[in-house]
C-alpha cells in the first residue's frame, strides 16, 4: 500500500510477498515467546493507527509479538508516557496540533531517563516538514519517513531494526548497571570478615542484581554431614528467623527441595528461586537460595557467572579467616564457642532479646569425678554432657563452654528453662563404659528481663546459679532484678494490690478498635488500670505478672471480663448492635478449669449475644500446648465468641498449627507497626503478617497506630482494622459512650 491511510487491502508493492513468507515462518514461532515488543503509535489520523496495526497483524519481531499503545496528540502521548516506562518504539507523526508538535515530544521523551533507550520513528504525510539532519541526530532519532514510503514491508523493516535497537541499548544497560552492581557487591563483601555477615550481604547484593527485595538463604554442608544438618548462616526476608538453624528447620516446600537438589547434584538451578552452588576449601559445601521478583534474563546470565565467581573468592577468604579465629574463640577440646565468643554472641541478641533466654550450667561435684577418676575420664565426660545437650537443647539454641565445668546455653524461652536442663540429666550418661548420674545446677536469665550488657548478662546468670546453689543439687534458679530488692517490697506491692482489688481501686478503660479504610468504629478493647491507695497509678507490665504469680490473676480476669459483657450490654442497649468487645485472656484463666464456666455466666448475666465478644490470647499461649488450646478454643466457639491472636509476630507458631487454631482475627503487635515506618525490615514482617491473615481468612488487626502515616501504610497492605492513639486513647465507659455517640451512629 502506498499510504498507511489507505486501504489495508492495498497491494501496490511487490515486496509485500516477502511478508507472506514472514507470516508463515512466524505461524510456527514459539508459542512461548517473551513478553509482546510495544510500540506507540502518535497520530491525529485515526486510519493511521488502524492501518499500522492491521499491517503488523500477527507478524513476529525477534520471535516476539507487537503490542500497539495509542494517542491522537502529542499532548495524550505525555500522559501515555508518565505511566508507560517500557516502550520499544515510537510511531510519531512530525505535524499534529503544531508544525512541530512531533519534534517537542521527542525533546521530551529524551529528557526522561525512562524513555531513553526507546526508538523514535518520524512520519509524515506532508514531506516539506522533514527535520533537519543535525535535529536527526541530536534527538537520537532512528528513522524518518514520509507516510507514502511505509508500506507493509518497510515498515516491517523500519521496526525490526528499530526493535533490535532497542534491544541492544537495554541489553547494554543492563550489562552496566550489573557490573556497577558487582563492583560495589565486591567492594562491599571484601571488608566482611565473619562468615554470617558476608553471607546475608552477599544476599542482599545477589536480590539487588535483579531489582528484588532481599529474601533467601545461606546454607552450608560439612562433607560428612547429611544435607539437613546443614547450617543456616544466612537469612533475609521470609527466611529471618531461621538463622543459625539447621535445614531441617526449613519448611518442606520449592525453597527446601532447590537446596537438598543443589547440595546433592553440586549445581546451580538458574530461575526463579535462584540456587547458586560453591565448593569452600575447608572440606564444606555452600548454597546460596534466592527468591526473586522476576527470573533471569538471558542478557544477565554472564552477570550473574561474574557475580558468582567474585562471590567463591570472598567466601573462601571468610572461611580461611575463620579457621584463624577458631583458637582464639573456641573451646579445643569440645569444639565449642569460649567464654570471649559467647559474650559477643549475648551481645548480638540483645538487639532482638524478646522470646530468648540465657543458662549457665553447672556440673555437680565435677572436681570430685576428677579426682577420683582423672582428668582425661572428666574430659570424656565434659564430652557427653556437651553432646546431650546438644542433642537436647542445642536446636536453634547458642551453647558455650564457659569455665572448666560450666556451659552457657542461649536460644528461645520454650526450649531453654529449668525443666528443659532438668529433662537433660534424668538419665545416666555413658562414660568409657561406665554408666554414670549426674546433676547440674542452672542460673536463668530472660534477656528481654535484663538491660545488662554481654559481659554483664552472664553476671547475672552466675548470681542466679549461686542462688541456685544455695538451695540444693540440681536446683534452677531465674534472675530477675528483684533479687536485690528486700522481699518486703514485693509483698506490699502484692498486699496493696489485693487491698486494691477488695477496695475496687482496679477498674477498666476500654480503648477503640476501627475499620482502617472507612475508620468506622467496630469495637473496642477491655484494658486493666490500677490506681493505689495514694492515688498514683501501677503500670500494667508491673502488676500483671505479680497478679500471674499469686493466682490474683484469676479473679481479676473475671471482674474484667464480666465488666467489659457489662459494658458492651449498655452500648448494645444504646443502639450500636454491631459493637464488639475484645477481652485479654492470661495463660492462668485459659488453663483454670472453671473459666468457660465463668464465661458462659457473664455472657448469660449481661445478655450478651456470643458474637459482641472477642477473647484475646498471645501467639505463646496458643502455641504452649496445642492439643489443650484447640480443646479450650471449641469451647470458646460454642459460646459465640471469637478469638483473636494478640501480639501476632512475637512468638514462634509455626503455619500448620495457626491453620489449626481457626482463629477469627490476627493483631499484629505495636513493635511491627512502629518498625513498619522506619525499617524494610518491619515493613516486610507486617506485610507478611497481612497476608498470612488474609491467605487464612483471618482479618488482621494492628495496634499502636500513631500516625497518618502508619495507618496509610497499613491500608496500602491491605490490614482490616487497627487501633491507637492517632484515633482514641483508652478511656472509662462513660466516656466511650459519649465518644460513640460524637464518632457513629447507632445501627437500626
Amino acid at each position: 500500500m502506498s499510504d498507511l491511510s489507505q486501504s489495508s487491502d492495498a497491494r501496490l508493492d511487490p515486496d509485500d510477498d516477502v511478508l507472506e513468507l514472514i507470516d508463515e515462518h512466524d505461524a510456527h514461532a514459539d508459542e512461548h515467546a517473551g513478553a509482546p515488543w510495544r510500540v506507540l503509535i502518535v497520530d491525529d489520523d485515526s486510519d493511521v493507527h488502524k492501518a499500522t496495526e492491521l499491517a503488523m497483524q500477527g507478524l513476529l519481531i525477534e520471535g516476539r509479538k507487537l503490542e500497539f499503545l495509542h494517542a491522537s496528540s502529542a499532548a495524550q502521548a505525555r500522559e501515555l508516557l508518565a505511566r508507560e516506562p517500557n516502550l520499544a518504539v515510537a510511531l510519531l507523526d512530525v505535524v499534529m496540533e503544531s508544525e512541530d508538535a512531533g519534534l517537542q515530544l521527542v525533546r521530551h521523551m529524551r529528557a526522561d531517563a525512562c524513555h531513553d533507550a526507546t526508538r523514535i520513528v518520524l512520519r509524515t504525510g506532508q514531506p516539506g516538514y522533514a527535520p533537519e539532519i543535525e535535529t536527526v541526530r541530536s534527538l537520537d532519532i532512528n528513522d524518518y519517513k514520509t507516510k507514502s514510503e511505509l508500506t507493509r514491508t518497510r515498515l516491517y523493516t523500519v521496526l525490526t531494526a528499530a526493535i533490535r535497537s532497542y534491544k541492544q541499548i537495554c541489553e547494554l544497560q543492563v550489562g552496566r548497571r550489573g557490573v556497577s552492581r558487582i563492583l560495589q557487591a565486591a567492594n562491599e563483601l571484601s571488608q566482611i570478615r565473619t562468615l554470617p555477615r558476608f553471607a546475608e550481604c552477599a544476599l542482599e547484593h545477589l536480590c539487588g542484581l535483579f531489582e528484588s527485595p532481599p529474601a533467601g538463604l545461606v546454607c552450608v554442608q560439612h562433607r560428612s554431614d547429611a544435607v539437613e544438618q546443614a547450617r543456616i548462616v544466612g537469612a533475609l526476608g521470609p527466611f529471618a528467623e531461621l538463622m543459625g538453624a539447621s535445614l531441617s528447620l526449613l519448611d518442606a516446600g520449592t525453597s527446601r527441595d532447590a537446596i537438598e537438589r543443589s547440595f546433592g547434584f553440586g549445581q546451580p538451578h538458574i530461575g526463579n528461586p535462584l540456587t547458586l552452588h560453591f565448593r569452600l576449601s575447608n572440606e564444606r559445601s555452600l548454597v546460596m537460595h534466592a527468591l526473586l521478583a522476576r527470573e533471569p534474563d538471558e542478557a544477565e546470565l554472564p552477570l550473574l557467572h561474574t557475580f558468582s565467581s567474585t562471590v567463591a573468592i570472598g567466601f573462601d577468604n571468610v572461611a580461611m579467616y575463620g579457621q584463624l579465629l577458631d583458637h582464639a574463640y573456641n573451646d579445643q577440646l569440645l569444639q565449642l564457642p569460649n567464654r570471649n565468643r559467647f559474650i559477643e554472641l549475648l551481645e548480638k541478641h540483645l538487639q532482638a532479646p524478646e522470646g530468648l533466654s540465657l543458662a549457665l550450667i553447672d556440673i555437680d561435684d565435677f572436681s570430685d569425678i576428677n579426682d577420683a577418676f582423672g582428668h582425661r575420664f572428666g574430659d570424656q565426660v565434659l564430652q557427653a554432657v556437651a553432646a546431650r545437650l546438644t542433642e537436647q537443647l542445642g536446636e536453634r539454641a547458642e551453647m558455650a563452654r564457659i569455665s572448666a565445668d560450666t556451659f552457657g546455653l542461649m536460644g528461645p524461652t520454650e526450649r531453654i528453662n529449668a525443666e528443659g536442663v532438668s529433662g537433660v540429666f534424668t538419665e545416666p550418661f555413658n562414660v568409657a563404659g561406665e554408666r554414670l548420674q549426674l546433676s547440674a545446677t542452672t542460673g536463668l536469665v530472660n534477656l528481654a528481663d535484663s538491660s545488662a550488657l554481654g559481659s554483664e548478662l552472664l553476671l547475672d546468670a552466675h548470681i542466679a546459679l549461686k542462688r541456685a546453689k544455695l538451695m540444693h543439687r540440681g536446683a534452677a534458679q531465674y534472675f530477675s532484678a528483684e533479687m536485690g530488692v528486700d522481699a518486703r517490697e514485693r509483698f506490699k506491692l502484692l498486699k496493696g494490690l489485693r487491698a486494691s482489688f477488695e477496695a475496687r481501686r482496679l477498674f477498666v478503660v476500654y480503648q477503640p478498635q476501627v475499620h482502617l479504610p472507612t475508620r468506622k468504629v467496630v469495637g473496642a478493647e477491655a484494658l486493666l488500670r490500677w490506681r493505689n491507695e495514694e492515688g498514683k497509678f501501677v503500670p500494667p507490665d508491673q502488676f500483671i505478672p505479680l497478679a500471674e504469680q499469686s493466682g490474683l490473676i484469676i479473679s481479676i480476669g473475671e471482674f474484667v471480663l464480666r465488666t467489659a459483657c457489662f459494658q458492651v450490654a449498655r452500648l448494645r442497649e444504646l443502639g450500636y448492635l454491631d459493637f464488639r468487645m475484645a477481652v485479654n485472656i492470661s495463660l492462668a484463666q485459659f488453663r483454670h478449669p472453671q473459666f468457660i464456666p465463668t464465661l458462659q455466666a457473664a455472657m448469660r448475666d449481661s445478655e450478651v449475644p456470643g458474637d459482641a465478644l472477642e477473647l484475646e490470647i498471645t501467639e505463646s499461649m496458643a502455641m504452649e500446648d496445642v492439643d489443650m488450646v484447640l480443646h479450650v478454643l471449641a469451647d470458646i466457639r460454642a459460646t459465640g465468641a471469637t478469638v483473636a491472636i494478640d501480639d501476632f509476630g512475637t512468638g514462634f507458631s509455626s503455619l500448620s498449627q495457626l491453620r489449626q487454631l481457626q482463629v477469627e482475627r490476627l493483631k499484629i503487635d505495636r513493635a511491627f507497626v512502629q518498625e513498619a515506618q522506619s525499617s524494610a525490615a518491619g515493613s516486610t514482617i507486617a506485610a507478611m503478617v497481612v497476608n498470612l491473615g488474609r491467605s487464612l481468612g483471618m482479618q488482621v488487626l494492628a495496634e499502636g497506630i500513631e500516625t497518618e502515616e502508619q495507618a496509610a501504610q497499613l491500608v496500602a497492605l491491605g490490614c482490616h482494622e487497627g487501633q491507637g492513639y492517632l484515633f482514641a486513647r483508652p478511656m472509662p465507659g462513660e466516656l466511650l459512650e459519649g465518644w460513640m455517640a460524637q464518632s457513629s451512629k447507632p445501627s437500626a
